[in-house]
């Protein structure tokens, strides 16, 4: 079964010895972000205008994927209207980390452990267990970045994926942010998939970059 986006997001984030979140908030954004590309991909769901639809509530026989399909389809039934994709990703990315997280484990590209902080505070890591599959992913984003947009329109989500939420460092650490950040810029906005599709990764990159915004400010007021 093939990796995820929220899966790979995960990988990106988490330290390879450690297991530590790395950039949490924002990629946990992402995170959730990824599974609602990856349904978009799958002709499940649809965004446009800043608001989500399920547009197609069968299995994709993905199992993280199809959780959250059916947890998104029963939300957007209770609220009775299309919701915001802010609003979704504000209320799932905590439960898409760790359904993510779980996911990953159940593969065995990561492992679970329990550590105590200052031998009180009990805390979760999730230290690499399977490297290869993370190796093969950054190296698949190194070459969209040198080479531009691919036939693969899931690479290239991906980087937007990134780019929105500004996890520039996280997928190349190696190299400067502002180079980045500028290159992703212009891979993205190229047509590099179907119209509906950009447009849906346009709305979440706008959504995330509106949760983050909240975030920082309600971390530092």
């Amino acid at each position: 079964m093939a990796v995820t986006l929220a899966e790979e997001i995960m990988l990106l984030s988490l330290d390879d010895e450690s297991g530590a979140a790395k950039e949490r908030q924002s990629a946990a954004w992402a995170v959730a972000g990824g599974i609602l590309l990856d349904l978009v991909l799958a002709g499940r769901v649809s965004v446009d205008g800043g608001r989500l639809r399920v547009t197609d509530a069968t299995p994709t026989e993905v199992p993280l994927l199809d959780e959250r399909l059916g947890q998104l389809a029963a939300w957007c039934a209770k609220k009775g209207r299309a919701p915001k994709v802010t609003e979704w990703l504000t209320k799932d990315h905590t439960k898409a980390v760790k359904a993510t997280t779980v996911s990953l484990c159940e593969r065995g590209l990561v492992r679970e452990e329990q550590h105590r902080v200052l031998g009180l505070f009990p805390v979760t890591r999730y230290p690499e267990a399977d490297g290869s599959v993370e190796r093969d992913l950054r190296a698949r984003l190194r070459t969209a970045l040198h080479e531009g947009p691919t036939h693969h329109a899931r690479t290239t989500g991906l980087l937007a994926l990134i780019h929105g939420a500004k996890l520039h460092h996280l997928a190349f650490p190696d190299m400067p942010r502002k180079e980045v950040a500028s290159r992703l810029e212009e891979i993205t906005a190229g047509q590099w998939a179907a119209e509906g599709v950009r447009r849906a990764i346009r709305d979440m990159q706008a959504a995330m970059l509106a949760v983050t915004a909240a975030t920082i400010v309600t971390v530092t007021s």
